[in-house]
């Protein structure tokens, strides 16, 4: 069973930066497009940004396109969310996952890791 582990979360200030790293076990890490999500208190979770197996395409949810930049190494099992330019809207609980497809995607993993908190004050 693959185990995702979020870390990197924490307090910023309005404009800050914050970068979010996923931890995947097992061997068929690369074998997936991967997601980023987040659940702000109230709210569905969405999806954020994908990329796919190789880490050659990309993909923004509007609402952090420009800011966001979504990465992976699949030497490490890793997958990683700058995030620049923070807003208090991003303010969320931000977690990764395989997903079908990197373009706007829904999550293939029927469970979910502890996510990481991402709070920005304004």
């Amino acid at each position: 069973q693959v185990q995702l582990v979020e870390s990197g979360g924490g307090l910023v200030q309005a404009g800050g930066s914050l970068r979010l790293s996923c931890a995947a076990s097992g061997r068929t890490f690369s074998s997936y497009p991967m997601g980023w999500f987040r659940q702000a208190p109230g709210k569905e979770r969405e999806f954020v940004a994908g990329i796919s197996k190789s880490g050659g395409s990309t993909y923004y949810a509007d609402s952090v396109k420009g800011r966001f930049t979504i990465s992976r190494d699949n030497a490490k099992n890793t997958v990683y969310l700058q995030m620049n330019s923070l807003k208090p809207e991003d303010t969320a609980v931000y977690y990764c996952n395989a997903v079908n497809r990197h373009i706007n995607g829904t999550s293939l993993l029927p469970y979910w890791g502890q996510g990481t908190q991402v709070t920005v004050s304004s």
